[in-house]
């Protein structure tokens, strides 16, 4: 257990000494501080697709880029015991103490899943959140970051440290479901609030 703090102190430490691709912005009206991942900037190359391919799926999905969104879509295939499809992205100098994650963004009714991603001793453990979309409505999810549950390959991780927003390293979406079929989400905004 002290060698997991220790880590987090760790991760504070790093976290605070490089702005990386994000944004950070204060509100002096709400004295908060946010990290924010702004889709109508430029964030080509910065995401990584992984499928079930890498299991031996036959899943694919992608994140190609419009004006002021980003777009995660692509087809899930349950062929050769697949089913999943995911995006990454790096992210660094997140504030300490974010409480809540707000997402913008435009579904197709389909349940997704939000990934935020640690390194404790070089092990790659990500928290994960479901959230539910509309079809076609755009709207602002609000997540709190105490609720996100650590998991590896679909089984919850009990023993997992509680998620602290400084020691995190990446954020991404995943789908995964039952039935094969398309899936696209559009998303224009992702935010880190202390509030």
């Amino acid at each position: 257990m002290r060698l997991v703090l220790s880590l987090l102190m760790l991760f504070s430490v790093y976290a605070n000494s490089n702005n990386g691709n994000g944004y950070v912005i204060e509100s002096d009206s709400l004295d908060e501080k946010a990290y924010m991942i702004d889709f109508s900037k430029q964030e080509k190359g910065l995401w990584r697709v992984t499928d079930d391919n890498v299991m031996g799926g036959l899943s694919n999905g992608n994140m190609t880029f419009e004006k002021d969104h980003g777009i995660f879509n692509g087809n899930i295939s349950l062929d050769n015991n697949g089913g999943f499809s995911s995006v990454f992205r790096a992210v660094e100098n997140l504030p300490e103490g974010a409480r809540n994650l707000v997402i913008d963004v435009k579904g197709d009714g389909q349940t997704y899943q939000l990934r935020l991603v640690i390194y404790i001793n070089g092990y790659r453990l990500a928290y994960k959140h479901d959230f539910k979309t509309i079809v076609n409505k755009r709207e602002k999810i609000t997540l709190s970051i105490a609720d996100f549950k650590a998991s590896f390959r679909g089984r919850m991780i009990q023993s997992a440290p509680i998620l602290n927003s400084v020691a995190i390293r990446e954020v991404g979406f995943l789908m995964t479901k039952k039935t094969a079929g398309q899936f696209s989400l559009s998303v224009f905004k992702l935010s880190f609030l202390k509030e």
